[in-house]
């Protein structure tokens, strides 16, 4: 399968999509154990099939599953790693009364290998559906989380010391190969898209996360480039052919966010060091700061500016989206650039505050200022 528009598409979106009620409940039935695995998975089957339909009636040619298979969208891939274990994200309450997701304690118990491949069926359902609707220009996209997660939220403490008396080169090295295996599975397959989702180096532009690091001991201006380091050695197994990119997230659980800051602190060692394709940047508001650190984008490679919002209803107006661009083309060429939505609207099954309708009007304003000002989308 390819594409005769380059990767990133013009017009391309995070990933993840609401769930319908009907599924929602489905999921809630099996966790009970009210119904079998097997019965959950024809359920989720027609979503996928509803919201495939739904990214090719608005335009959009890089499909996903919509993430419908996923309560969470890392620690349901994480924990199916050899050597990973994880406990249940939590809910807690802010003092403004909204609600935050925990993060959950992921924790290495021993080698990290690649013991099945973890998204291959999915992908392939996916791919069927993408196919069955006839149009070569689509491409279905598989959304991975970060191998970056795994080191990030508990640090040293978090890895067994008597799998890995030291992280390098033993630790960074499993996982970048059980990713290559992953990857490999996926493209023996046909998969030539995939994105990685990660919030640590957004969260190392937020004092308040750089100052956890220095607590757990890490140094928050030298991580970016050691996570460069370790995303390079996942680039180094990607199959020839895919286009991989990657997503820096603030958090997005219910229409919250988790991390503030200009990209600046880690600019440099994402844009200009790792050698990934594409780049998922959020700037859908104030938060992001402004574009400079774009300047370090070589040629060669694509940012996907994250420019309107997926966490409420509010539409942007089309010439503030299209001024935003202008101004992101004074650092990085226009040729370079392409639009999403800043982040997926369900990162977790929870999903956004945001309705149905409103989610598929956000798409369309994609798309249409994507054609209007690259000419496709």
């Amino acid at each position: 399968m390819s594409s005769v528009v380059p990767l990133p598409f013009r017009a391309d979106h995070i990933g993840s999509f609401l769930r319908p009620d009907y599924l929602i409940k489905a999921r809630e039935a099996h966790a009970k154990y009210c119904i079998g695995a097997a019965e959950l998975r024809q359920i989720e089957d027609r979503a996928i099939a509803e919201i495939v339909q739904m990214q090719r009636d608005v335009g959009l040619k890089a499909i996903t599953d919509g993430e419908f298979r996923r309560t969470y969208f890392h620690v349901d891939f994480l924990r199916q790693l050899g050597g990973v274990a994880s406990e249940e994200p939590r809910t807690i309450t802010r003092e403004d009364g909204s609600l935050e997701l925990a993060p959950p304690v992921i924790k290495v118990m021993d080698k990290v290998r690649h013991i099945k491949n973890i998204q291959l069926a999915d992908f392939e359902y996916l791919q069927r559906q993408t196919l069955a609707l006839g149009d070569a220009t689509l491409m279905p996209k598989v959304t991975l989380p970060s191998p970056t997660m795994l080191h990030f939220r508990g640090g040293r403490a978090g890895i067994s010391q008597q799998a890995y008396p030291e992280l390098e080169p033993e630790f960074y090295e499993d996982v970048a190969k059980a990713y290559g295996a992953e990857l490999q599975s996926l493209a023996d397959a046909g998969c030539r898209y995939v994105q990685m989702d990660d919030t640590n180096l957004a969260y190392l532009c937020d004092e308040k996360m750089r100052a956890a690091a220095r607590r757990r001991g890490d140094d928050p201006n030298e991580l970016p480039y050691r996570y460069a380091d370790f995303i390079n050695r996942v680039v180094a197994y990607k199959p020839q052919g895919m286009t991989l990119g990657i997503h820096l997230c603030r958090g997005n659980f219910r229409s919250t966010y988790a991390a503030a800051g200009n990209y600046e602190p880690v600019a440099e060692a994402l844009l200009a060091k790792m050698q990934l394709d594409a780049f998922f940047l959020e700037y859908d508001d104030e938060r992001s700061g402004d574009f400079r650190p774009l300047r370090y984008l070589p040629k060669g490679k694509q940012v996907v500016l994250g420019l309107i919002t997926s966490k409420f209803g509010q539409m942007e107006s089309k010439d503030d989206i299209k001024r935003r661009i202008d101004e992101a083309a004074r650092y990085a060429p226009l040729e370079q650039l392409c639009l999403s939505p800043q982040c997926g609207f369900s990162s977790t099954v929870h999903g956004n505050n945001i309705a149905f309708d409103e989610q598929r009007r956000k798409l369309e304003l994609v798309v249409e200022i994507a054609e209007e000002v690259w000419g496709a989308a």
